[in-house]
């Protein structure tokens, strides 16, 4: 009897759901292969000899291994400052952005605010229309901060969508606890700071990490808003390589037809991953709490 119990327990899976488990294994590995094979074709292409990447056929590892390209990278001054600008920008821009994210959604999501909802349509309109280059420009130089890295933090400090994302998660605080809070004396900020915010890490997780990725990859606000090569970010910098990768070599000192273990097409490929590779290795990190932090944010509670 006991072992008919236990049998009777199992639970059977079906021929379907079997074939369907396989595709599915399946069809997420080739889509991961996908997505990261093109970096590691880019790394590899980066660690090969000048004959083996004018040639081509960089596969899975590298031809005729050389260091010599990310030497050549790094001559270049401008990585170096395009380092400090990039992390400068993205570490502040990041933690001031969600800061400000949060203490923007959480009103936001008390129905007791008044004019709540208009002003949740001005944020939301913001996703869909904006002022445009020109009007953003001339605002960059009337606030003075026109050439200088505020110009690369500012202008991206809050994101309608991360708003949007903040605010639903704040539904699911229950109000219970601010209430209890409150009845023991705490006020509206000290219920923020002291509540909401400890409860909040993985939408504040996910958000940081939004802001990271877009402050790190932001190369335009660069282009429009700053001269001073020393203020540039990495991106731009990249930019500037991928665009004419021989004079920006050469005005780093580096002339790359003379030297023999490098070219332009790795100098390019040695580029990329310098300025990838800081935050995928950022990543993991934050990543546990990313997939729950959009889960919760993104569905009312």
């Amino acid at each position: 009897m006991t072992m008919t119990k236990k049998k009777s327990n199992k639970i059977q899976t079906s021929l379907g759901e079997k074939v369907f488990t396989v595709f599915n294994y399946i069809f997420f590995t080739v889509l991961c292969l996908i997505m990261v094979y093109p970096f590691w074709h880019v790394a590899m292409e980066s660690l090969s000899s000048t004959s083996a990447a004018l040639r081509g056929g960089v596969f899975l590892y590298p031809k005729g291994f050389t260091l010599g390209t990310y030497q050549s990278v790094f001559k270049n001054p401008n990585i170096f400052s395009g380092f400090r600008t990039s992390i400068l920008v993205t570490v502040t821009g990041s933690l001031a952005g969600t800061l400000l994210t949060a203490m923007t959604a959480y009103p936001l999501s008390k129905s007791r605010l008044r004019g709540g909802k208009v002003m949740m349509m001005l944020v939301l309109f913001t996703m869909i229309f904006s002022a445009g280059m020109i009007p953003n420009f001339l605002l960059i130089k009337n606030l003075g901060i026109y050439d200088t890295r505020w110009a690369l933090i500012l202008p991206g400090l809050i994101s309608a969508y991360n708003c949007v994302l903040m605010k639903n998660f704040f539904y699911s605080i229950p109000e219970s606890l601010e209430e209890s809070a409150k009845i023991d004396g705490a006020n509206d900020v000290q219920v923020f700071f002291r509540i909401v915010l400890p409860l909040s890490k993985a939408t504040i997780a996910t958000i940081i990490l939004f802001n990271a990725v877009g402050y790190w990859n932001d190369y335009m606000s660069t282009v429009l808003y700053v001269q001073a090569l020393d203020k540039w970010s990495l991106q731009a910098v990249l930019r500037q390589m991928l665009t004419n990768t021989q004079q920006a070599m050469e005005q780093a000192g580096v002339d790359v037809l003379a030297q023999s273990n490098t070219n332009a097409v790795t100098i390019k490929a040695a580029s990329i991953v310098v300025t990838t590779l800081p935050i995928l290795v950022v990543y993991p990190f934050v990543q546990k709490y990313f997939v729950k932090g959009v889960m919760i944010g993104g569905v009312k509670g």
